[in-house]
C-alpha cells in the first residue's frame, strides 16, 4: 500500500483514540479512485480545531475556518472540520460557517460530485451524491442547483474547466449552461484568485486550453497561463 495511505490509517488511529473520526476527501479520493498519484492529502474530521490542538501539532493559522495543516509520519495533511455554510455574500466566501458532526451535513457545501466522496479508515468509499457514477461516466457535475452554486462562487467556472481539461471529462449540460449564463461574474473576482486557478491547469495542450477558453468567451484570460 502507498506510504501516504498507510500514514492516513495511522492518523485515523490517533483520532479514534481521542474519540474522533477522520476521512480522506475531495481530490485525494478522486485521484485514488482514478489510480492517479496522490499529491495533496485532504481529510475531514468531526473534531474542532480546538479539540485537535489537544493531541495534534501543526499550523492552526486558519483554524477559525476549521482548517489546519499538519505533518504526520513525514506526510503533509490538510485537515478540515466537518462544516456547513450559510449564504455567500462576496462571490467567494460563505457569510458564516458552522461546525457539524456528520458527513451528510458536510457534503452539501462541496462543489462537484467527483470531489465530494470520502474514504474511511479501511479505504471504503462513502458517496452520497453519485460521485462514483460521474467519475465512471467522466462527467463534471455540480452538487445542487448549478446556477445558484456558480453565483455563490464564480471561480467554480474555472475549476470545472480545469478538471474537464486535465481529466478529459465532459461538463454536464446543466452546469455548462449555468457557466455560460454567469461567465461575466468572473470579472468580479480578484485577478490573483483567477490567476492562481488558471495556473493549476497543467499537462494540457495549449490548443485544448485555447479551444475551451474560446468556447466560454474568456480568451482574455489566456495570458495568465504564461
Amino acid at each position: 500500500m502507498e506510504e501516504k495511505l498507510v500514514a492516513f490509517q495511522q492518523l485515523v488511529k490517533l483520532f479514534n483514540e481521542h474519540g474522533f473520526s477522520l476521512y480522506l476527501v475531495g481530490g485525494t479520493v478522486r485521484d485514488y479512485l482514478l489510480n492517479l498519484p496522490l499529491t495533496d492529502m485532504d481529510a475531514v474530521t468531526d473534531a474542532t480545531p480546538e479539540e485537535m490542538k489537544t493531541f495534534l501539532g501543526g499550523d492552526y493559522t486558519f483554524s477559525k475556518m476549521g482548517s489546519i495543516k499538519t505533518k504526520f509520519e513525514n506526510i503533509k495533511f490538510d485537515i478540515t472540520t466537518l462544516r456547513k455554510e450559510e449564504d455567500y455574500q462576496d462571490y467567494r466566501h460563505p457569510s458564516k460557517i458552522h461546525f457539524v458532526k456528520t458527513l451528510e451535513e458536510d457534503v452539501s457545501r462541496r462543489d462537484f460530485s467527483i470531489n465530494a466522496m470520502y474514504l474511511d479508515k479501511d479505504l471504503k468509499l462513502v458517496d452520497f451524491v453519485g460521485g462514483l457514477k460521474d467519475l465512471n461516466q467522466k462527467t463534471i457535475r455540480i452538487i445542487g442547483c448549478p446556477d445558484k452554486r456558480i453565483k455563490e462562487d464564480p471561480l467554480r467556472i474555472l475549476r470545472a474547466i480545469r478538471f474537464s481539461l486535465m481529466l478529459h471529462f465532459s461538463i454536464d449540460s446543466e452546469l455548462e449552461k449555468a457557466m455560460l449564463d454567469n461567465i461575466e461574474l468572473l470579472k468580479l473576482l480578484t485577478k490573483d484568485k483567477v490567476k492562481q486557478e488558471i495556473k493549476k491547469i497543467t499537462n494540457v495542450e495549449n490548443e485544448d486550453i485555447a479551444f475551451i477558453f474560446n468556447k466560454y468567451g474568456i480568451n482574455y484570460l489566456l495570458d495568465m497561463i504564461k
